[in-house]
């Protein structure tokens, strides 16, 4: 299990250097100008960015392709308008995934009056090319999951009240990122913004040492 704290992401958002007015965001793994060779991506996860948009802020339109691009809203609401036509506004719970596949341009937005930040999670898909394509599903809860056969992952969302206990998928891999709270995992503490990727997960479980929230991804290969 290697764990990545909080402190240790790169931060992005200064308009000093290249960033947008009202923008600040953490990056957890090689992005843009900040350049890793060690950090480039764990199993099909490329990039885990924290970002928050101050009321009025956002990215105006940019290209992306051959990226699953999954997006969770931690709190306010995110305006996101595609070039396939989508136009949503995406609130606090949900989850919105586009698939770039050959290619898409899409704005994002903090449209409200309240401050907006959200995790935005990268995947390289399987094969790439295809048509892109947009899913917006309101309200994750614990009980259900989000799979993502684009590449082969599916994303948990756990929600341990203080106390509570809950398994980490046995599987291959597992990126696991603290929204808020405290949980134990493995023998480590996490804190909000901390991570660990995980291979060959075997009888590991998240122990909450304050009400928190986990976006746990797993997948077959790393």
């Amino acid at each position: 299990m290697d764990v990545r704290r909080s402190g240790d992401r790169f931060r992005g958002g200064d308009p000093a250097t290249g960033g947008s007015t009202g923008v600040e965001t953490l990056h957890a793994f090689s992005f843009g100008r900040f350049y890793d060779p060690d950090n480039l991506r764990f199993g099909p996860v490329l990039a885990c960015n924290e970002e928050r948009l101050a009321p009025g802020a956002g990215f105006d339109e940019h290209p992306h392709s051959h990226t699953e691009i999954v997006t969770w809203v931690v709190e306010g609401e995110l305006t996101h308008r595609d070039s396939a036509g989508h136009a949503t506004v995406v609130r606090a719970g949900d989850v919105q995934h586009l698939s770039a596949a050959a290619g898409v341009r899409h704005v994002e937005r903090n449209d409200g009056a309240e401050p907006l930040t959200f995790v935005q999670m990268w995947l390289a898909p399987l094969e790439p090319g295809g048509e892109p394509s947009y899913t917006h599903v309101p309200g994750l809860t614990d009980a259900t999951a989000y799979t993502l056969p684009e590449s082969g992952a599916t994303l948990h969302v756990r929600r341990p009240a203080e106390g509570e206990r809950t398994a980490v998928p046995d599987t291959a891999g597992v990126y696991a990122h603290v929204v808020r709270g405290e949980v134990r995992l493995g023998g480590e503490d996490l804190s909000a913004g901390d991570s660990a990727r995980i291979t060959r997960s075997r009888g590991l479980e998240l122990v909450a040492l304050t009400d928190a929230e986990v976006l746990v991804w797993e997948f077959d290969e790393v």
